[in-house]
């Protein structure tokens, strides 16, 4: 089993960017969601209700971000570093975190509506699903990492053609890391062990409920019905429609490592 697709989303919601290796620190691989486009309210704004973030793409560079939209001039920013602090939340009616502001005029252009942008310059400021300890994270939704296995979607996509409905990529369901060489579903069997990939040990924590996101074309921001109604048909269990799984790295903050793709995948107790 090896590690054979490896991506990050530098803006929460935006396009993937893919890596044939990638730095890994506790709260998440490096860059990876430390950015998020918020509402004049604070909240965060995600493909849940604007899949026009689908073409969005970011690029980390040393100290800032480079952004490229269809139809917009490219822009490139700074992390706002001594610009005031506000309190943003990753979901409404959800905890907040401090964040600062940085470009406002050119997402709002983007997205037809007001927004800014918001730059996590405390990673340590967020625990892993808003209460464990003394884990991190970024604006994820819940977790550092996102694993999915590849067997796993040629099952999703058997079930689609059964039903007569076009295959999904991978994509549909934003991993940062995909593995290979597993049979279908092993990953149900991986929840409270720890997985050694490369030379970094991670926490299996708990299986990703899937959302309406899967839904959208990850290239165009098209929005269907599936794969989410075949999850509820094949993949439904008290945790909800069930696909891959949230990773915790055993780092401590601050440390940091490395993991590629050809990484080799192996199941600890």
């Amino acid at each position: 089993m090896r590690i054979t697709a490896l991506h990050s989303y530098p803006v929460k919601g935006c396009h993937r960017l893919d890596h044939d290796e990638a730095v890994v620190e506790s709260w998440g691989l490096a860059g990876d969601r430390r950015w998020m486009v918020v509402d004049a309210d604070g909240v965060g704004i995600t493909q849940r209700d604007t899949p026009r973030l689908t073409q969005l793409t970011a690029r980390p560079r040393p100290g800032g971000l480079q952004l490229s939209a269809p139809g917009q001039p490219g822009l490139d920013l700074d992390e706002p570093a001594d610009g005031p602090k506000i309190d943003v939340r990753v979901f409404r009616n959800k905890p907040s975190y401090p964040a600062r502001i940085a470009e406002s005029d050119w997402i709002s252009e983007f997205l037809g509506r007001d927004a800014r942008l918001a730059w996590q310059s405390d990673p340590t400021s967020r625990p892993v699903f808003e209460f464990a300890e003394p884990d991190r994270v970024s604006f994820a939704d819940g977790y550092p990492l996102l694993l999915a296995n590849a067997a796993s979607l040629d099952a999703v996509n058997d079930w689609l053609a059964e039903g007569g409905d076009d295959p999904v990529p991978m994509h549909r369901f934003r991993p940062n890391l995909v593995v290979s060489g597993a049979p279908a579903w092993a990953e149900d069997d991986w929840i409270g062990h720890r997985l050694r990939i490369g030379d970094l040990t991670y926490r299996a924590d708990k299986p990703c409920d899937r959302c309406r996101v899967t839904t959208i074309d990850q290239e165009t921001g098209q929005t269907g019905r599936q794969p989410l109604h075949v999850l509820g048909k094949h993949r439904r269990f008290a945790q909800g429609l069930l696909f891959a799984i949230n990773l915790i790295p055993d780092l401590p903050a601050g440390a940091r490592g490395v993991i590629r793709v050809g990484d080799l995948v192996l199941e600890e107790s």
